[in-house]
């Protein structure tokens, strides 16, 4: 499945960006190069957000209520938004403009079909 909506191959290169600049402050490599263990982030990501249950209406993942990464990768990518948020503005100041911009949006509520079945009490 592919990226189809101007948001999300938004949300795509937003991260791609995120992790250059990780990437090339933290393991030395030249811009645009991504070591091994950023590339396989970055896959990772790209591939989250491809299966995301909110497509277009996806919120920031801060405010999501689906915790889409699995919990040794999420504490990475954490530690990739600190370091790189405040440096997109001066990189990237549309992506962040945008980024910030998605913060704001309400969070929708998850699919019916995602939901999981409760149980009786």
């Amino acid at each position: 499945m592919a990226l189809f909506t101007p948001r999300l191959v938004r949300e795509q290169c937003t991260m791609q960006a995120m992790l250059q600049i990780y990437c090339r402050d933290k393991h030395g490599l030249p811009d645009q190069a991504l070591c091994a263990d950023c590339h396989h982030l970055l896959n990772y990501a790209t591939q989250r957000l491809q299966h995301c249950p909110f497509g277009a209406d996806k919120p920031a993942c801060n405010r999501c209520q689906v915790h889409c990464y699995s919990a040794s990768l999420r504490e990475r990518v954490k530690a990739v938004m600190r370091y790189a948020g405040p440096r997109m503005l001066w990189r990237h100041p549309w992506l962040s403009l945008c980024h910030l911009l998605d913060k704001l949006r309400p969070a929708p509520t998850l699919p019916s079909k995602h939901k999981k079945a409760r149980r009786p009490d």
